[in-house]
């Protein structure tokens, strides 16, 4: 996020976009409402009626992957009105001159047609955003799971270059990170492009200097990613690791991932339980769970926090960092010899100029938000505020780009995925809750009444569900939440397994699956229980 959470309370206009918020963040929620209540105005972006539209002001019903359209034709507004902020692009931005010409042709009629907006809901969202004193942005997987998801990214960021609403209290483009300490992840490198601290691999003064840190030599060559590894799997990858994740339910092309880890000679899974995925490994660690750790943390507004084991681990069980650290003593690699999470984490601090600052004792209690460039630095909670660190913001001409696959005959039906509240990701953890399995014991397909009427199915009936990859079996879910033509369900139930379904295509930049657009068809099902693969 480029401003703290305490900045969500701030805005005059808060502008959502492909963010399930009260759901899937509904403590950070919270602040959005209080930011109402002040008099706030808000703008949902989203196909389906999510709950975030009962407290906002306008509701863009766009249909799914159209979001790039309706984000140009946005800026075409603000552009032709003059609602740009002309003092900020002259002096903090590039190419604003090409960017204000390329938007002229995106018309809202134009974008109509494209997202199945009326042109005048377009143009009034524009008007509320542009004329906004602290105009704030705020999204999550709903742009980003596309083929298009970098466009998408990339056109927020070029509304709020526009408009100078970042660097600024109560304004900024804030991702609602997915997942638990998912920033934590990409600091600390876990991204095939990057070193510690976001430091491009590329870079050979990078290059240099971790080299001499870790002792070895290291090539400029970009990793693979895991949509990458899965494609290589049983050929030039013969073994892999799986640390915390539920591959087998949670990506797409579901039977292509099967294939691959069968494919390979050798499979280790870390987890807490016996996962879907962990069922295919030849050797299962035992990790830790929060609880039972101690270590660090980064959360969604870059904020460093020190986990506190509260109960000794049951079992056999070890964190993470001591499994994997292990493992490499075992195969004789150098560098791995750590003797707690404090180690680990002073070394982070030592090679990456956002942590260069800190140490393992003075983010005891969370008080720091990243960077923090040098010792007694106060932390950055709001980025921007002097400048952008590599000098100018740069304006990106996008284009819009049609999902991988578009409705047709055979399969007329949007599909958009997304979580409940009552269930995280793959149900590893909260569908051992009876507590949780009690508000959502089983998946659900939402359809508009008005399909299920003309489909001449019924609200409870099973339905057949087909995308040009396979068929999953689900009850039918009567409800105006989705739009006629669009249907929803989550991922969360591997009983429902519907990554079988997707898998339609990837962002070309971040190999990013396309999981919020996929076309299937419904047909009325009798039949038995499971699934069937084309």
């Amino acid at each position: 996020m480029s401003n703290p959470l305490k900045d969500m309370e701030k805005p005059d206009v808060i502008f959502c976009i492909g963010t399930n918020m009260t759901e899937c963040h509904p403590v950070a929620a919270t602040r959005l409402k209080k930011a109402i209540a002040k008099g706030a105005k808000m703008i949902v972006a989203d196909p389906r009626e999510i709950g975030l539209t009962k407290y906002a002001d306008m509701h863009l019903p766009l249909r799914v992957g159209s979001d790039a359209a309706l984000l140009l034709a946005m800026a075409h507004v603000i552009h032709r009105e003059g609602l740009v902020d002309e003092g900020f692009m002259r002096d903090r931005t590039v190419e604003a001159e090409a960017f204000l010409k390329h938007v002229e042709e995106f018309t809202p009629e134009w974008a109509s047609e494209v997202t199945e907006i009326a042109p005048e809901l377009i143009e009034e969202a524009a008007l509320l955003y542009g004329r906004a004193d602290r105009g704030a942005i705020y999204y999550t997987l709903g742009i980003t799971e596309h083929i298009c998801g970098v466009d998408n990214v990339q056109s927020l960021c070029n509304l709020a270059l526009m408009t100078g609403n970042i660097g600024r209290e109560g304004t900024g483009i804030n991702p609602m990170r997915g997942q638990n300490n998912i920033q934590g992840a990409g600091d600390v490198g876990a991204i095939p492009n990057n070193y510690p601290g976001f430091q491009s691999v590329t870079d050979p003064v990078n290059q240099a200097k971790f080299s001499k840190a870790w002792g070895r030599e290291i090539d400029l060559e970009t990793g693979i990613t895991k949509v990458r590894a899965l494609e290589q799997a049983g050929d030039q990858i013969r073994a892999m690791i799986i640390d915390g994740e539920n591959t087998v339910v949670t990506d797409p092309e579901r039977e292509h991932c099967e294939r691959a880890l069968e494919a390979l000679d050798f499979l280790v899974v870390c987890d807490l339980f016996m996962t879907e995925t962990a069922e295919f490994a030849d050797v299962v660690f035992p990790a830790t769970g929060f609880g039972e750790t101690d270590g660090t943390q980064t959360n969604t507004e870059r904020r460093v926090q020190r986990l506190k084991k509260a109960v000794p681990p049951p079992g056999e069980a070890k964190p993470d960092w001591w499994i994997i650290s292990r493992l490499a003593q075992r195969m004789n690699f150098e560098g791995f010899d750590y003797s707690g999470p404090d180690e680990v984490f002073n070394e982070l601090c030592s090679l990456s100029g956002n942590y260069a600052g800190l140490n393992w004792d003075r983010v005891e209690f969370g008080e720091y938000q990243w960077p923090v460039p040098e010792e007694g630095h106060p932390g950055t909670p709001r980025l921007h505020e002097d400048g952008f660190v590599n000098g100018r913001g740069i304006f990106k001409l996008i284009r819009y780009r049609d999902p991988a696959e578009t409705v047709d005959d055979d399969y007329p039906v949007w599909l958009t995925t997304g979580r409940r509240l009552a269930h995280y990701h793959s149900r590893t953890q909260t569908g051992r809750s009876e507590g949780l399995d009690y508000l959502r014991p089983e998946e659900t397909l939402e359809v508009h009444p008005d399909d299920v009427a003309a489909w001449g199915v019924k609200d409870g009936a099973w339905v057949k569900m087909s995308s040009r990859r396979g068929s999953v079996r689900i009850k039918i879910e009567s409800t105006p939440r989705s739009p006629r033509g669009t249907v929803f369900c989550s991922f969360s139930f591997n009983d429902v397994p519907v990554n079988i379904l997707t898998g339609s295509g990837y962002d070309p930049v971040t190999d990013t699956a396309e999981l919020k657009v996929c076309v299937v068809r419904i047909e009325p099902d009798t039949g038995g229980e499971g699934i069937a693969a084309d």
